[in-house]
C-alpha cells in the first residue's frame, strides 16, 4: 500500500453519516443522505457492521454491506455489497482493498458463501476492480421496470 499514513479500519456509524455523504457525493455527484442513513442504520443490526477506513483520524472510505435475510427467497447465506467510496484523494493505494477483504472475511465468519453486488455494465474501473477481488458474472439477473 502506497499511502504516507497509516490506514485504520473500524465499525462504521451514524456519526461518520457527513463524512460518508461527502465522498459518496464528490465519487457520484448526487446527494443520497438518506439513502445512506437507512444502509448505515441497516448494517448496524445485520450481524456484519458496515465499515470505515481513516487515516489521520479522517474517514477515507468507507465500505457498507448486509447479510440476506431472505429477501426474494433469498438464503442467509448470502451477502450483499451495497456501496463501497473511497475519496478521490486516495484512491489507487489499495483501502479499497482492503475494505473489501476485511469484510469479506467479516462474512465468511457468519456463514456466508456468496456476496452479491450491483456494477453499471460502463463503469469499467468498477468492474475491474470486482473482477480483481474474484468476482465473476453470476447466475441473477437484473430486471427493471423505466416508469
Amino acid at each position: 500500500m502506497d499511502l504516507m499514513e497509516p490506514v485504520k479500519l473500524r465499525v462504521l456509524t451514524m456519526k461518520d453519516l457527513d463524512a460518508v455523504t461527502e465522498i459518496d457525493y464528490n465519487l457520484l455527484g448526487t446527494k443520497r443522505r438518506e439513502y445512506l442513513e437507512s444502509r448505515i442504520e441497516g448494517s448496524e443490526t445485520s450481524g456484519v457492521p458496515s465499515l470505515a477506513a481513516e487515516a489521520n483520524g479522517k474517514l477515507i472510505g468507507f465500505i457498507l454491506g448486509n447479510v440476506s435475510g431472505w429477501e426474494y427467497g433469498i438464503p442467509k447465506n448470502v451477502a450483499w455489497i451495497d456501496t463501497l467510496g473511497v475519496a478521490k484523494e486516495y484512491q489507487k493505494r489499495g483501502i479499497a482493498r482492503l475494505l473489501f477483504r476485511e469484510m469479506y472475511s467479516m462474512f465468511k465468519k457468519v456463514g456466508v458463501d456468496t456476496i452479491y453486488i450491483f456494477v453499471n455494465w460502463r463503469d469499467w474501473d468498477l468492474l475491474k476492480f470486482f473482477d480483481k477481488m474474484g468476482f465473476q458474472r453470476g447466475d441473477m439477473i437484473n430486471l427493471e421496470l423505466k416508469l
